[in-house]
């Protein structure tokens, strides 16, 4: 198994990450022991695959379009048959990318399954529900699980957020169809969360929602 696997303790669901890539992204594995996901596959499918051993993949879940998220999603999906998800929004730049910058470039992935806000991703016994966060990109999402649907009932409910919240900053709002208008109706949503849901970003440290209300929030507009 790959050296470089880390093991968060203490969530209601079993996860696992790897760091990847030129931009150092946080690829997770996460399963509840009945199912298994991995989020944002950044590169390296045969890593990715040796990281999940004799696990059987269930789904691949990309959060937004941009390549350093999906670089080996055709690959892993090739390799495992797993289905890939992604938002509505997102997903034609995901299928067809461009070479405009590198907000749009990407190696071309069917998606196998479009969400959007509201929609549950059924995973084993994981019921992960979609939160539409544009602001990065249009399209992109986080994915919200609580110990109910959860292998560990003690464990704290989970938020992948993508490049949406980071631990003490967002995502940038610079790249094509980034909004920072959009982004600070997304961050409202995540406030709206409970202060110990653990936060797991795309890239860098692990972070809480009660965390990120006093840096992130309070900065871009806590709701409350």
């Amino acid at each position: 198994m790959a050296t470089d696997l880390y093991e968060i303790s203490g969530l209601c669901v079993d996860v696992e990450y790897l760091v990847m890539g030129v931009l150092a992204n946080n690829v997770y594995i996460v399963s509840d022991g009945e199912g298994t996901m991995v989020v944002d596959p950044s590169c390296s499918a045969d890593k990715i695959l040796a990281a999940l051993g004799d696990r059987k993949l269930d789904a691949i879940v990309l959060t937004h379009s941009h390549f350093d998220h999906t670089g080996a999603a055709a690959e892993l999906r090739k390799a495992t048959g797993a289905p890939v998800i992604a938002s509505a929004v997102d997903a034609p730049l995901i299928e067809e990318p461009r070479d405009e910058d590198l907000s749009t470039r990407g190696v071309p992935c069917p998606v196998d399954r479009t969400v959007a806000h509201g929609d549950v991703v059924e995973v084993g016994n994981m019921k992960w529900k979609v939160i539409e966060t544009p602001g990065h990109t249009p399209g992109s999402i986080c994915l919200f699980d609580i110990p109910q649907f959860g292998n560990h009932p003690k464990g704290l409910p989970v938020l992948i957020s993508g490049d949406t919240l980071f631990a003490g900053t967002i995502g940038r709002t610079d790249f094509e169809g980034g909004s920072m208008a959009d982004m600070r109706a997304s961050l409202k949503k995540l406030a709206a969360l409970p202060d110990d849901t653990a936060v797991l970003p795309g890239h860098n440290n692990l972070t809480t929602i009660g965390a990120e209300r006093r840096r992130v929030f309070a900065l871009y507009g806590d709701p409350e």
